[in-house]
């Protein structure tokens, strides 16, 4: 039988003789897909996964919570390559298209949007490796994928009136107004290499302040004067929140106040804090009428992708698919 080891040496032998690096390059690089009568290639694959494991190894994680990270990372890409790959080949199959001049637009639209000329468009392409041919070819690639989905998944999905009613009621805490608190804060600092005497300092520096408050002093003022927080110039005027946007410790602390209160000295990470709450504002609720288009956007967007999952499943299970590892 004739030996593979000398088989391989012959097709490099050729590659070589032939003149062609590139050509050599091009055999020695394998295929990792196949897609019905398309292939995916190693390099692709890595092409696409490149710039997000160089963001996964400058995050600085233990080696093997890294690598764990980019194992399923390289699962997630090629699925989706495998995934654009399908809907791709549909849109060939169902003669969709795309205009150039429709293209032309959407590449004007983006210049428009972030103040660029054709040059800066270029060289910010660049930076991120890609041309301007290539950026185009992904526009068209998604333009082309949009209407596929609007062909075959959009076009099937119906909201009723009844859907948007049930929502309403299943959810009607969500459109009852939600109270508004404005919160103003006093941050004293404790650095992470702090030891005791530090600590029991910063301490009794934000317990001087709270007294100060309880006698009568302005909160503002001596936020400006101690607080170490960025909000300190603002004389520590944090903004509106409902309670699902504070930490949970925030939420207890919060939701046992009173307008005008000041918080107990609360220990966080950063050191000492105090919050002292202004206001609560009532945020006025909505009618099923002021709902509807909103509860309508909501409902047809999660049946979109909901559908638009099956429906690439189907496709799946009926194409020719090899992933080879």
């Amino acid at each position: 039988m004739f030996p593979i080891r000398c088989f391989s040496f012959l097709i490099i032998l050729f590659a070589l003789l032939s003149g062609s690096v590139t050509g050599y390059a091009e055999l020695a690089d394998r295929i990792v897909a196949i897609v019905n009568d398309d292939v995916i290639t190693l390099s692709e694959l890595n092409e696409a996964l490149e710039p997000y494991v160089r963001k996964i190894s400058e995050a600085g994680y233990q080696p093997d919570v890294e690598r764990e990270m980019r194992f399923k990372l390289r699962q997630d890409i090629l699925n989706n390559m495998i995934d654009e790959k399908l809907t791709y080949q549909e849109t060939k199959r169902l003669n969709i298209s795309v205009d150039e001049k429709e293209i032309d637009q959407q590449i004007e639209q983006i210049k428009a949007e972030h103040f660029l000329t054709e040059e800066e468009l270029k060289k910010a392409l660049v930076a991120d490796g890609y041309t301007l041919e290539e950026y185009r070819d992904q526009i068209k690639e998604q333009a082309l994928r949009i209407r596929l989905i609007n062909i075959e998944v959009r076009s099937k999905i119906a909201v009723t009136d009844k859907d948007i009613r049930d929502y309403y009621e299943k959810h009607k805490e969500d459109y009852q107004g939600t109270p508004k608190y404005h919160l103003y804060t006093i941050l004293v600092r404790v650095p992470p290499s702090a030891n005791a005497d530090q600590k029991k300092a910063a301490l009794e520096k934000i317990e001087s302040i709270v007294k100060e408050l309880k006698s009568g002093a302005n909160f503002d003022e001596l936020a400006k004067q101690h607080s170490q927080d960025v909000t300190a110039t603002a004389g520590g005027d944090l903004g509106l929140f409902t309670l699902d946007e504070l930490s949970a410790e925030f939420q207890g602390t919060v939701r046992q106040m009173a307008e005008g209160q000041i918080s107990p000295v609360l220990e966080i990470p950063k050191g000492y804090q105090i919050l002292m709450l202004k206001e609560i504002q009532k945020i006025q609720g909505k009618t099923l009428e002021d709902a509807r288009s909103e509860i309508h956007e909501r409902l047809h967007r999660e049946l979109v992708e909901k559908e638009y999952k099956a429906w690439l499943k189907a496709l799946r299970e009926r194409s020719y698919v090899k992933i080879i590892q």
